[in-house]
This record gives structure tokens, C-alpha cells and sequence, in this order.
């Protein structure tokens, strides 16, 4: 489904909205659905377990603690991600294989690329509530993006 922030917030004026620093990277330019949230700093390994779950409806939100010294998504984990249905993947922090990232059915909002991969340490929390960027991330909640920005709303909007 293609979704407009612009529209959203003028219909839903409640909602919280992200501050500007996230670019995309996917080859969705827009995505929406239900919040996962991982929080983990330089380990992907709990996204890494996450994407290979189903993720119909669902969008995976990672706290990444705003680390621009890892990426914590690359074209591996994408892939897996779109292949499990996942609608997108916001990251507080960076991504890599960003030329594969763009040509993968999946949103992808990040806030920088980065080449070296992640640490597997096993580290990380699953479904917690995060703050960043101006925001609360809340599981169960719905998020919104599009090359305009994100949303994020206690319930579903569309």
C-alpha cells in the first residue's frame, strides 16, 4: 500500500512525528504497519532472528543508539526480510550494500551507510519500548514513511 505522510498528518493531526534524519534506502519508498522494536548497539544479532520470522503487517524498528561505526542491515538480512513479508525496517543507525538495499521489496529509512558489518554477540531486546528521535516507539503501535518522513500513531491509520 502506498502511503503519504503529508496526507496523514493533515487527516491525523495527533500523531508524533519523527525528526528529519532518517533517509531511504529500500526499494519501497513508502511502508507502514505495526511496530517490532529491536534495541541493540553495533549487534544485529536479535534483527538478525527477527527478519527471519513472518512479518506481514509489521515493521521492524531499530534502535541502534544512533551508532555510525556499524551497520546494522545489509543486503542478507533484506532479503530475508522481504522474503519473510516484513513491510519495512527503520534503523537508529546505519545500513550498507545500499545498491542491493535499493533493488529489495522492503522500506528501508536509516540514518547513514556504513561499510563494516556488526559483532555477533547476542545482544540485544526485543519488543521494549524505544526512544529516539523526538519520538516513543511503542510495540503494537503503527508507523508511517515515506520519503516525506515518519509517523507514528497508537493505532492503525489505513
Amino acid at each position: 500500500m502506498k502511503y503519504v505522510t503529508p496526507d496523514l498528518c493533515d487527516q491525523y493531526p495527533d500523531v508524533q512525528v519523527v525528526e528529519p534524519m532518517f533517509a531511504n534506502f529500500g526499494g519501497r519508498d513508502s511502508f507502514g504497519g505495526e511496530i517490532v522494536t529491536v534495541k541493540c548497539h553495533e549487534d544485529n544479532s536479535v534483527v538478525k532472528s527477527q527478519v527471519a520470522t513472518p512479518g506481514k503487517g509489521k515493521v521492524l524498528v531499530v534502535d541502534g543508539g544512533g551508532s555510525l561505526r556499524r551497520a546494522l542491515l545489509g543486503d542478507m538480512l533484506a532479503g530475508k526480510a522481504a522474503d519473510n513479508g516484513w513491510e519495512g525496517i527503520i534503523i537508529y543507525g546505519c545500513v550498507r550494500d545500499v545498491d542491493v538495499l535499493a533493488q529489495t521489496d522492503l522500506g528501508i529509512q536509516a540514518l547513514a551507510s556504513h561499510p563494516m558489518k556488526t559483532d555477533k554477540r547476542d545482544i540485544g531486546d526485543l519488543n521494549v519500548v524505544v526512544t529516539f528521535a523526538g519520538v516513543t516507539f511503542r510495540p503494537g503501535e503503527y508507523v508511517y514513511a515515506d520519503n516525506n518522513g515518519i509517523i507514528v500513531a497508537p493505532h492503525k491509520l489505513i
